[in-house]
């Protein structure tokens, strides 16, 4: 019981903060229909500014300047960018967000240099939330998850609640007519995108400092922000967060599971004893193949709902 609790508690809050990520690239494609491969990159940018920031003002500060930088970067890169490419089709908007992975990455590494910095946990938050039998679960994390349910509710009500959010949505589905009422959609769309952007650095606030702030950190967050994306469906956010739950807790109970599948065949009455390749992938335990456990969900999931949990596209 004490593994399944703690496991848990650890795969909600990783889900939290994978939702906090995927949203804002799930709400860029919903609104925009535009793919963005640079948004686990812009992740990695607030974690660094929020490090820089930090060392001068403090961590809650940085908590409020990262993500608005990374805002103005996202409108930056969608008016000089890709509102110049997107007459192209998408093919140009998706090799446009592909090369600006490369060129964030080196950036990074120019600035920042190859070494992980020193992002800690503020010692503010640095103390044990409450104990469940006999392990610490840390308030940070309940931080987390307490800024990641905050943004869940600020995001909702904006989109259904308020007067901006139906501007969005009708700048989505009927532009020219959200045009010819006097309103400018090009605008929107950069709010749209810079807000996925903020979203995204949000994200490395608060994830920097619970995962590792390092120039790699991007690549090892992209694809699986990719795979909530594609399993909750493109473009909804119900989805989104329902994926990023899902697989938040998938990975964290894979690794302390120490069982293979030959092992959970067993009860069943069901015994392998043939010594061939089958036999041997059947043998290895859940926790060494645990990270790609959402892939292969991914994978059976375009197979059998190619437009996720909650998409409402097939393409």
């Amino acid at each position: 019981m004490e593994i399944v609790l703690i496991s848990l508690l650890n795969g909600l809050v990783y889900g939290m903060l994978l939702f906090m990520l995927a949203s804002g690239l799930t709400l860029i494609f919903s609104m925009m229909g535009v793919l963005n491969f640079a948004h686990a990159s812009i992740y990695m940018i607030g974690a660094y500014l929020a490090f820089t920031v930090s060392q001068v003002l403090g961590f809650f500060p940085a908590l409020i300047i990262a993500p608005i930088l990374c805002g103005l970067l996202g409108a930056a890169i969608e008016i000089y960018g890709l509102r110049r490419v997107h007459h192209n089709g998408h093919i140009a908007e998706l090799l446009f967000t592909f090369g600006l992975v490369f060129i964030i990455q080196r950036g990074v590494q120019m600035t920042w240099g190859m070494l992980p910095m020193a992002y800690r946990v503020p010692a503010i938050l640095d103390f044990p939330l409450f104990t469940v039998y006999g392990a610490n679960f840390p308030a940070y994390r309940g931080f987390m998850l307490l800024i990641s349910a905050g943004m869940l509710l600020a995001t909702w009500l904006l989109l259904k609640k308020t007067r901006i959010g139906l501007i969005i949505q009708a700048a989505l589905t009927h532009p020219q007519m959200a045009s010819s009422l006097g309103h400018n959609v090009p605008m929107v769309f950069t709010i749209v995108f810079a807000g996925g952007c903020l979203l995204a650095g949000l994200a490395g606030v608060i994830g920097g400092n619970y995962q590792t702030t390092e120039p790699g950190m991007a690549e090892a967050m992209g694809p699986i922000v990719f795979v909530v994306v594609v399993f909750g469906g493109l473009g909804s956010l119900a989805g989104c967060f329902i994926a990023s739950i899902v697989m938040g807790v998938i990975q964290t109970f894979a690794v302390v599971i120490d069982y293979s599948f030959i092992d959970f065949l067993k009860p069943l009455g069901i015994s392998v004893t043939a010594d061939n390749l089958l036999t041997e992938i059947l043998t290895v335990p859940v926790a060494r193949i645990g990270a790609l456990l959402p892939f292969a969900m991914m994978i059976l999931i375009l197979l059998f709902r190619p437009r996720g949990l909650l998409g409402t596209r097939d393409t």
